[in-house]
């Protein structure tokens, strides 16, 4: 059965007619934003991400505030919000939107946050092999806002820390100093 049968079939489960004025397109509808929803899949890091040789910087690089929606593998519902991630070159360095696009790759899939989280650290460390990589992930989830326990104002936070993120008090706490700015 095709994608747009089975949307189809799910409305009809409600009841509802499927072939009402509002409803008829739905199925259409709902297959384009799946494939929206889920383009991630499609995707691999090392085939999006351009990597350029370090001219010798070695401070910390860092994009926050990163928007993204996601899916929960749970419940099949959204959660959405910002990622923020550094790293500390050591001999590569990739493109500041670069950092954005992995967080996309990740976040298009049917997700739980922690594995999100850990799967952009990963792809940093193993796409420019630095000296250390922070992610850090924000999310509301709807599976707890319309649904469950119906907390509108929950924000749940997880981190990855890699090399000098994790092994350097001071090189972490410069990295959450700067993400609350």
């Amino acid at each position: 059965m095709d994608r747009k049968a089975l949307f189809k079939s799910l409305i009809q489960t409600l009841p509802e007619d499927a072939e009402r004025e509002g409803l008829k397109d739905t199925p259409q509808r709902a297959d384009e934003a799946w494939e929206h929803l889920f383009r991630g899949y499609g995707q691999k890091p090392e085939d999006l991400l351009t990597v350029f040789d370090n001219e010798g910087y070695d401070e910390m690089i860092l994009v926050k505030d990163i928007e993204f929606y996601s899916t929960c593998e749970h419940h099949m519902l959204s959660f959405f919000g910002k990622a923020h991630i550094a790293y500390i070159p050591k001999d590569k360095i990739i493109g500041l939107s670069k950092m954005p696009r992995l967080v996309e790759i990740f976040s298009r899939r049917l997700q739980n946050q922690e594995r999100m989280t850990t799967q952009i650290a990963d792809a940093l460390k193993e796409l420019l092999d630095p000296k250390g990589v922070a992610v850090v992930v924000e999310a509301k989830h709807l599976c707890m806002m319309a649904r469950g326990v119906e907390k509108q104002s929950s924000v749940v936070t997880t981190s990855a820390l890699k090399g000098l993120f994790k092994q350097n008090s001071s090189t972490r706490e410069e990295f959450l100093r700067l993400i609350r700015e």
